[in-house]
């Protein structure tokens, strides 16, 4: 055991980093590996490759997203927000190179060089914004408040042109989040929910994929490809039927053989045939703790920067884990969204880790003196 009185680099960040998060994050990306173990060779076969090639690759991914969680874990928030700046500007670059030059997959150009950038926007653009939101709370007379609602547009409007409206609709629900908390004017907070309600309208009018989602999802067969349109939510929703509170057992579900995405966007349904209902509220209840303690670190925090950070980074994961959930229970229209840190997917993984590093960063127990100090370095903070 190390002792408080010991001085060095690691010793301060065992004993000021939220260790109760950080177990939760460990366990849920051995869950990962677990729950893909079950609902990754069906894929791998009918791909023509080894069994268990995506719980290898899996694996091989969680190598370098645990090394950038902890290193980015290490940083002060002045750090934290130099890496979300430096991270938002390649990222926002590799989505435009993305859109011109990418490999187009399944109607969208979104990935580049193997890798898909949108991925690691979110977390730099909730620092970004966060950052933006606690310079306006903090001096009434700097266009702060400006700039964070000009980010959002300057984010959105490449990832619908890619198109990604899953990324699109998550970031904005953060946002939207986030500009609540920072108590501006209801006047502002109804205009830009008036702006995005009729987002969605016009998404649904002029985009024949948004439009086909939701017909899918409110009258499957009224909406013109009869039963197979909507073949994966149902046999998602069989799945959950199949297994029952105890499941089948690890390895015997039969339903993930013909769920396409059974690796990705439906393992939380393989989970429910293999392992019960049981299992997937213990799950849930895993995320929900999550959630809550990044939610409760985010309120006793002083310093406006971290709340507003912690508190967008935890939304993000929340808000992404329950858009894919719904999808699997089939309460709202397919996104295509993954399941953090228990889907399959190299670009997702490494991002989320990113998110949850920035998130333990902000958090950590920091004594006065080093806030002070960090103000003394940060023109920004020192003005304030």
């Amino acid at each position: 055991m190390i002792s408080r009185a010991e001085r060095t680099l690691f010793s301060d960040w065992l004993w000021t980093v939220d260790r109760w998060l950080l177990g939760a994050l460990a366990l849920l990306m051995v869950c990962g590996l677990v729950f893909g173990m079950a609902g990754s060779p069906p894929v791998a076969e009918r791909l023509h490759l080894s069994t268990f090639y995506f719980v290898h690759k899996q694996a091989e991914f969680l190598i370098p997203a645990i090394m950038v969680l902890v290193v980015t874990s290490f940083m002060s928030p002045r750090h934290v927000r130099r890496a979300a700046l430096l991270i938002f500007a390649v990222g926002m670059a590799l989505v435009i190179c993305a859109l011109l030059f990418g490999t187009e997959v399944k109607g969208a150009r979104r990935w580049i060089f193997g890798v898909q950038p949108s991925e690691f926007v979110k977390p730099a653009f909730v620092v970004l914004a966060a950052w933006a939101f606690s310079e306006g709370a903090r001096r009434r007379d700097m266009p702060a408040n400006m700039l964070a609602i000009l980010i959002l547009p300057a984010t959105v409007v490449p990832l619908i042109m890619e198109p990604d409206f899953g990324q699109t609709m998550l970031i904005s629900l953060v946002w939207g989040a986030m500009f609540f908390m920072a108590g501006l004017h209801w006047f502002w907070v109804a205009g830009i929910g008036g702006a995005g309600a009729s987002s969605v309208l016009l998404a649904y009018k002029f985009v024949p994929h948004v439009r086909a989602r939701i017909l899918k999802f409110i009258e499957p067969q009224s909406a013109g490809g009869g039963v197979s349109d909507t073949f994966q939510v149902d046999t998602a929703r069989d799945s959950f039927i199949a297994g029952g509170w105890f499941g089948k057992g690890p390895g015997e579900g039969t339903l993930k053989r013909i769920l396409p995405d059974s690796h990705t966007d439906f393992i939380f349904a393989v989970t429910g045939e293999e392992f019960g209902v049981i299992v997937c509220i213990a799950l849930v209840s895993l995320f929900a703790f999550i959630v809550l303690r990044g939610l409760s670190n985010a309120a006793k925090n002083e310093d406006p920067f971290c709340r507003f950070a912690a508190a967008g980074l935890t939304m993000l994961f929340g808000i992404q884990s329950c858009i894919n959930l719904a999808v699997n229970l089939h309460l709202m229209p397919a996104k295509g969204m993954t399941l953090p840190f228990i889907s399959y997917g190299g670009s997702s993984l490494i991002s989320l880790a990113l998110g949850m590093g920035f998130l333990i960063a902000v958090t950590r127990r920091r004594p006065r003196t080093e806030v002070l100090m960090d103000a003394a370095l940060d023109p920004s903070i020192a003005r304030a």
